[in-house]
């Protein structure tokens, strides 16, 4: 089972923090602005799955932001490598995002698992929609909100590059090749 859903790293917006700080250099969050010159964009989105029977997160990045050709890319690179580790059925838990419920995304998902049985091998895909503007029901919510406090830069603003570093470590997972819209 793994509880699935996408977020999006800002490098401009900071996360809500509390935190004990020395009396005489307190912790301040100053709202940061990015400079005209600087090329990367404000945020960078993210798809995650969280799986707690192996306490691990596995995360691509986006060129660009959700949408249902995506969500393909990452459904499938996720059943292959679920499939890697010789699990034969991965429960998704989503939300309703719009790319979740696609009539492409629905009909991918038919005709992996229509694969998966006919050659007996590989990882059936079960989605498990959630009630709508339910979002305390995916685990993956707080991970997200605990990994924005860890990433948090609070004198300057990073670059995307140091963004996805971060949340990669802050995840313990490797950096893996970012998914694109498809042209």
């Amino acid at each position: 089972m793994g509880y699935q859903d996408e977020t999006w790293w800002s490098r401009v917006a900071q996360p809500a923090v509390s935190t004990w700080a020395d009396a005489k250099r307190r912790l301040q969050l100053v709202e940061v602005a990015v400079p005209d010159t600087d090329p990367d964009p404000k945020a960078l989105a993210c798809y995650g799955l969280w799986v707690p029977a192996r306490d691990e997160t596995w995360l691509r990045f986006v060129d660009g932001r959700p949408v249902s050709a995506v969500t393909i890319q990452y459904v499938d690179w996720c059943a292959a490598r679920a499939s890697a580790l010789g699990v034969r059925t991965l429960v998704l838990i989503w939300d309703n995002a719009g790319w979740h419920l696609s009539r492409a995304v629905r009909a991918w998902l038919r005709q992996h698992n229509q694969a998966v049985q006919r050659q007996g091998s590989g990882t059936r895909l079960v989605p498990c929609w959630l009630p709508t503007q339910s979002p305390w029901l995916n685990a993956i919510e707080p991970k997200w909100t605990h990994g924005k406090r860890r990433v948090l830069e609070p004198d300057r603003v990073l670059s995307l590059a140091e963004v996805e570093e971060r949340v990669c470590a802050a995840f313990a997972c490797p950096q893996e090749a970012h998914l694109a819209i498809p042209n």
